[in-house]
């Protein structure tokens, strides 16, 4: 989508992106397994970014084609995963990949589905899949509320991001997503996971989030200092927790 600059508002935080972004569970791949998809399966990565999700179905055996518009991004990947014989890249978008006529077996979407056109993806992932095909849609949902940490970060993002309200809003309820895939929706799942951050680890993670104030914006001086305080107020032995649910949608989407 277009709104938002979607395929190139990461484009100036590639760094951060890979060093501090985190992982998914490996137990997402293996309730994927669970609804029938085989080590075998091709893969196609929509959105990779830097290839963390790849990285996860590589791991599982899987071969995976990454789909990613954004040339820094992609050159990131192609730098951690090029040398991965079952691992190689492509520069496309959700709502036109690329990909032949049902060249794949499974489509998976990783922190990116909420950038997507809806209606033109669907039809897109119905094109791309084969017969015995599956799309998987899953995130990392950062919890808000349970730690004093937690807590006033996102009283932080509300105060110094600058569009992190419009960009939080995008995220699909569970209700959503089974209208999403209509009568093919196969179901959901959610995992515990998380990072822990000493205080650089907790900056780059910060900054690696497309809202976040840039140097030179107005808020930036304002969030580096809230930051500081907020990590000095509720460190424990030097780190905090950063907790997520990740959860995962899978199905065959209605054409």
């Amino acid at each position: 989508m277009t709104d938002l600059r979607s395929t190139d508002r990461f484009s100036d935080r590639v760094a951060d992106y890979v060093r501090f972004r985190p992982d998914y569970p490996r137990a997402l791949v293996g309730w994927l397994h669970e609804q029938g998809v085989r080590p075998d399966w091709s893969v196609a990565d929509i959105g990779a970014g830097t290839g963390i999700s790849s990285k996860l179905f590589l791991d599982a055996g899987h071969r995976v084609t990454g789909v990613e518009p954004n040339a820094s991004m992609r050159a990131a990947a192609e730098q951690w995963l090029g040398t991965e014989g079952r691992f190689r890249s492509h520069d496309g978008t959700a709502e036109a990949t690329g990909l032949a006529d049902g060249s794949v077996d499974l489509i998976i979407a990783g922190q990116a589905f909420h950038w997507f056109d809806k209606e033109k993806v669907r039809t897109e992932f119905t094109r791309v899949l084969s017969d015995r095909g599956l799309v998987a849609v899953f995130w990392n949902t950062r919890r808000l509320i349970g730690t004093p940490f937690l807590e006033g970060y996102e009283r932080l993002l509300h105060e110094y991001g600058i569009d992190y309200v419009s960009v939080a809003g995008r995220y699909a309820d569970d209700e959503a997503m089974a209208r999403w895939f209509g009568h093919g929706y196969r179901g959901m799942a959610s995992f515990p996971h998380g990072q822990k951050l000493d205080y650089e680890g907790l900056l780059g993670r910060t900054m690696s989030s497309s809202y976040m104030p840039k140097p030179g914006h107005p808020n930036h001086e304002p969030l580096l200092f809230a930051l500081r305080s907020l990590f000095d107020a509720t460190q424990d032995g030097d780190t905090i927790d950063f907790d997520y649910d990740t959860r995962i949608f899978a199905g065959h989407p209605d054409a």
